[in-house]
């Protein structure tokens, strides 16, 4: 009996979604990946379109739903970019259900545990930090919500090395959570900092600082962007 599986895709905005912009990468992917070991898709694809504001999976539920009823395992096709979604990584752990990811086809249930748990930490130190840093800040005399902002606040924590590496840390990992929002952006033809400003105020997605965007807050975004991505190579 040839073995069976469901696919899962998963985008993170409703443009991506509504363009298939990132799914036909992902369906080639697991699609390949079922062809080589002789696995028979059974149903048509369960996709998700879900920003990083939301813990629900629902779709994420029905397709392992199914995978229990039929005896398939789910298939993905990309676990690595999820590594730091705890939600995910948790449903995926606790569900039972057999799994494998395209880009990582060797990963198992003690992978995906582990990945988890770092998720949480992670998350959890970079809440503590930024919490820590606001303290720190306050003690010395800053007025938060100052309107010179970041440079406001480094002036405040001049000295204090972990209240320096909290708001690094706490702006990188925002940056890093709207990198898939940008490129689909950019994959659409907005390019300009501008235009990106505007996609992303229109989409309703704020700052850090719970704002509206502008050129210059998408230049900071990109830079960091572009650190980080050198900094992975």
């Amino acid at each position: 009996m040839t073995d069976r599986a469901v696919a899962y895709y998963r985008v993170s905005t409703a443009r991506q979604g509504a363009s298939g912009l990132g799914l036909d990468a992902q369906r080639v992917a697991v699609e390949a990946l079922c062809a080589a070991r002789g696995w028979d898709l059974i149903a048509p694809p369960f996709q998700e379109v879900e920003s990083g504001k939301r813990d629900d999976r629902p779709e994420l539920l029905k397709a392992l739903d199914r995978a229990k009823l039929t005896g398939a395992r789910l298939v993905i096709a990309k676990l690595d970019r999820l590594s730091r979604d705890a939600a995910f990584l948790l449903t995926l752990q606790n569900s039972g259900v057999r799994f494998v990811a395209a880009d990582m086809p060797d990963a198992n249930d003690l992978t995906v545990g582990i990945m988890a748990l770092v998720a949480q930490q992670e998350r959890q130190a970079i809440s503590r930090r930024t919490k820590e840093a606001l303290t720190a800040a306050k003690a010395r005399g800053q007025r938060l919500g100052n309107p010179n902002g970041a440079a406001a606040f480094r002036r405040a924590a001049k000295g204090n090395t972990a209240a320096l590496d909290a708001v690094r840390a706490g702006a990188s990992d925002r940056a890093e959570s709207l990198r898939g929002t940008v490129e689909a952006l950019k994959a659409d033809g907005v390019t300009s900092m501008g235009g990106i400003a505007a996609a992303l105020n229109s989409q309703g997605i704020v700052t850090a600082r719970g704002g509206k965007w502008h050129a210059s807050s998408v230049r900071n975004l990109l830079g960091r962007l572009q650190g980080a991505g050198e900094g992975g190579q």
